[in-house]
């Protein structure tokens, strides 16, 4: 492996690293106390800290691992189980991101319009059914990419885990379809849900610092998955290897960043956060 590429790994095991450490510590924050119920944006913030955890522990940590042994060595059937989970953590975090966007805007701006009423999204129950909903979508988009994936062998001897769809027209209708519901809508759902949540000023601080951080995760999360998406679909073109690892590394990026965003909002990034 040359110094390029190992310094190419080495950046990505750190995001990996802080990735994994930033989720955890934003999952143990969102546990309830012993005598208190699991609130609404508790539930948002641990669905998101699981999706992203599988993102880094599941996807990127064996990527990572690959990278350093110069070849994927983990063999066809966790090929199979490494593209299943990169479908499903990929779509599961952006449909947790829009529920959170959508959640703020409602309890800051929605609720300021009706008077300080209260919001159909903070209602537990109907969380739940929305996160179930979220991870039933995401499987559906994540079963296919199981059965498409396989081993390419490069040079006789670097194996790369990667989907090989029966035909260019299959692949394409997949990637339209997936670009289009399980990115495209949310984004929309997402600019459109963060476009004035911090305009109320008589919502209490502590509201209002945590919607600025859903504002600053959501300018992230455009950024990061737009550039992705742009990549993603080029590189499909144009058939340039570069540029897939690039639209990796800055999907990587996105979910190695957020949770510091959300500690930051809910005022425990600075101090310890067991309850």
């Amino acid at each position: 492996m040359d110094t390029a590429k190992w310094i190419e790994s080495f950046i990505r095991a750190l995001m990996c690293l802080l990735g994994i450490l930033g989720n955890n510590w934003l999952a143990i924050c969102s546990l309830p106390d012993r005598a208190s119920r699991l609130r609404t944006n508790e539930a948002l913030f641990l669905n998101l800290a699981a999706s992203n955890l599988i993102t880094n522990c599941l996807v990127d940590l064996p990527d990572t691992i690959a990278d350093f042994a110069n070849g994927w060595f983990w063999g066809k059937f966790y090929c199979k189980v490494f593209m299943f989970c990169a479908g499903l953590s990929e779509t599961s975090s952006i449909l947790s991101t829009l529920l959170i966007s959508v959640f703020w805007y409602q309890k800051l701006v929605g609720s300021l319009r009706r008077g300080g009423a209260p919001v159909a999204m903070d209602n537990l129950h109907l969380v739940a059914l929305l996160l179930a909903g979220g991870w039933v979508v995401a499987m559906a988009f994540s079963i296919p990419r199981m059965f498409f994936a396989t081993l390419e062998t490069q040079n006789q001897s670097r194996a790369e885990c990667t989907d090989s769809f029966r035909s260019k027209r299959a692949k394409e209708s997949y990637e339209i379809t997936y670009v289009t519901l399980a990115n495209a809508i949310p984004i929309a759902g997402i600019v459109f849900a963060t476009a004035r949540p911090d305009k109320p000023t008589s919502n209490p601080s502590s509201q209002v610092r945590a919607a600025k951080s859903v504002v600053a995760v959501a300018s992230v999360f455009l950024v990061c998955w737009m550039t992705h998406l742009l990549l993603h679909i080029y590189s499909n073109v144009s058939h340039v290897s570069v540029l897939v690892e690039i639209a990796s590394y800055i999907a990587a990026s996105y979910t190695s960043i957020i949770p510091y965003i959300f500690l930051y909002g809910v005022r425990k990034l600075s101090c310890p956060c067991c309850k």
